[in-house]
């Protein structure tokens, strides 16, 4: 991108419920893993500085053939390398030409031209991929391997944008996958960054007058609430008082246990507001003994 690679998505050990605002928050971390793993291509423009050494304080462009002509040290190739690589070579150089003793080399990527992106987060194979041709969003994740059972809902892709910005899409996973929406299928474009967010897999626990009590494992970015919860647990029996529904919830730093009363009848009438659940919440649902 222009100036440089600015990406706010954190990198494949990201753990996302549905909060974007958790995403932006982690934009240095998948902006440095990208960074730190892009090999340097043809027609890719570096910026080059080396203490002490201002004729080689410089900005230069990656031949076809992958390489740049520095003063003093003449040709050297750099096609394939990292960022961090491309530093120690060109320090190799100066070392062996007896320039500098123990040279500090700093090489940024100001301009990236390689046709490649980066896919982090929920698949089988994260990575840098080559877009040869067009490719679209599925595609590339097939060539990823395919999602991961604990993708998240959505997809992010960062790009720059026409006027230089970075320009943030979300894509639905439903719509893209099960609903089959084409307008979703995005073509990919160079240098683009996608994230598959990993979810958070909740326990929540369902006994008592359900038809199938036990523990339910769901997503966090789900959101799940108590009517919710008692629709997976099969719905409630014949004998259920549904008036005197317990949540009971532990405090995660206290260890306190506190009960949240809920009248299932009221709210699955819409007389009362539902209640979202947490993680670790237990649902009992008591019988009616008249």
């Amino acid at each position: 991108m222009r100036n440089e690679m600015k990406i706010a998505i954190l990198g494949a050990a990201l753990l996302v419920g549905a909060a974007a605002g958790t995403v932006r928050a982690q934009a240095q971390d998948i902006k440095d893993v990208f960074i730190r793993e892009y090999k340097i291509g043809a027609k890719d423009l570096l910026e080059i500085k080396v203490v002490e050494v201002p004729e080689l304080n410089l900005a230069v462009r990656v031949s076809e053939e992958g390489s740049i002509t520095l003063p003093l040290v003449g040709r050297v190739e750099l096609a394939g390398l990292t960022k961090e690589a491309a530093e120690r070579k060109v320090a190799s150089f100066l070392v062996a030409g007896n320039f500098v003793k123990n040279p500090q080399v700093t090489i940024f990527i100001k301009e990236y031209q390689s046709n490649r992106v980066a896919l982090i987060g929920a698949v089988k194979t994260p990575g840098m991929y080559e877009l040869v041709g067009e490719m679209s969003l599925l595609e590339l994740v097939s060539k990823a391997g395919g999602f991961l059972e604990n993708a998240g809902d959505d997809i992010i892709i960062m790009r720059e944008g026409k006027d230089g910005r970075d320009e943030k899409l979300t894509v639905d996973l439903n719509d893209l996958v099960m609903n089959g929406t084409q307008s979703f299928n995005v073509a990919l474009r160079p240098n683009d960054v996608i994230s598959v967010p990993i979810d958070r897999i909740l326990q929540i626990y369902v006994w008592g007058e359900v038809k199938n009590p036990g523990a339910l494992e769901v997503k966090m970015s789900k959101n799940i609430t108590l009517v919710q919860a008692v629709a997976q647990a099969g719905g409630t029996t014949d004998a259920a008082k549904k008036s005197a529904v317990v949540i009971k919830r532990r405090n995660e730093k206290t260890g306190k246990e506190t009960r949240i009363k809920a009248d299932l009848g009221k709210i699955m009438n819409g007389k009362k507001p539902d209640i979202p659940l947490k993680e670790g919440d237990v649902v009992y649902v008591p019988a009616s003994f008249w």
